[in-house]
């Protein structure tokens, strides 16, 4: 991503950090995604032009292991790669990431944020009174807010493909490659469902739709907030 690029959504981010006003938040935060969509956008290389996908994988550490790699896993995919979780190793939960570079870069930048805004948002969470089954919140907390945050995103990114006259072919033949790819080193793929509870996974959605979307900077590390049982 060009540092021109990069400039302006920290700004944009330092705004959103610096307001208390939730309304301003959401304005920053709208701008952010949409910037970070139609760099994608204008990343894409002319039709018929052949790019070889790339790959990485990344662990997510406990506590919360599972519903970190999920949110990694969609963000990853909201911005147009393939993700696949693998299941545990090397000390967490593990997501394998395909995708062309331009692609990759903006899932790394956008699960960093959105990693450390979850743990924040879930140190800040009360439970409501009548809760017994707090971790089982937590979790739908957990589960809301990722939802929320890849329905954003999807929105950003279809609109900035909409907006793009041609795009949609390119795009095609991107999604086509990275498949291939896919199957090269997964050729039978399993899909799960989580399971949610409760008014957790309303609340999560809630913050969710609060999130900037756009803090740079990938990092695997355990955030304190997400302890479990806090």
């Amino acid at each position: 991503m060009r540092e021109r690029t990069l400039e302006r959504v920290r700004k944009l981010l330092a705004k959103a950090e610096r307001t208390d006003n939730e309304h301003e938040r959401a304005t920053f935060m709208a701008a952010a995604s949409a910037l970070m969509a139609k760099h994608g956008i204008d990343s894409l290389p002319p039709a018929g032009t052949r790019q070889t996908p790339g790959d990485r994988v990344v662990t997510l550490p406990n506590p919360w292991a599972r519903e970190k790699a999920r949110l990694v896993s969609l963000v990853a995919q909201a911005v147009r790669c393939r993700p696949l979780l693998i299941g545990r190793g090397d000390g967490g939960q593990r997501v394998h990431v395909f995708g062309f570079a331009a692609d990759l870069e903006r899932a790394d930048l956008l699960a960093t944020s959105l990693l450390l805004q979850m743990a924040g948002g879930l140190a800040r969470v009360r439970v409501p009174d009548g809760v017994t089954a707090v971790r089982a919140y937590r979790r739908s907390w957990l589960l809301g807010f990722t939802d929320e945050v890849y329905r954003l995103l999807c929105a950003a990114e279809s609109e900035a493909a909409q907006a793009s006259t041609g795009a949609a072919l390119v795009l095609a033949d991107r999604r086509a490659e990275v498949e291939r790819a896919v199957a090269v080193h997964y050729p039978d793929i399993r899909i799960s469902v989580p399971r949610t509870s409760g008014t957790g996974y309303r609340d999560g959605v809630a913050a969710g739709r609060r999130a900037d979307l756009g803090r740079t900077g990938m990092t695997t590390g355990t955030a304190p907030e997400l302890a479990p049982g806090r």
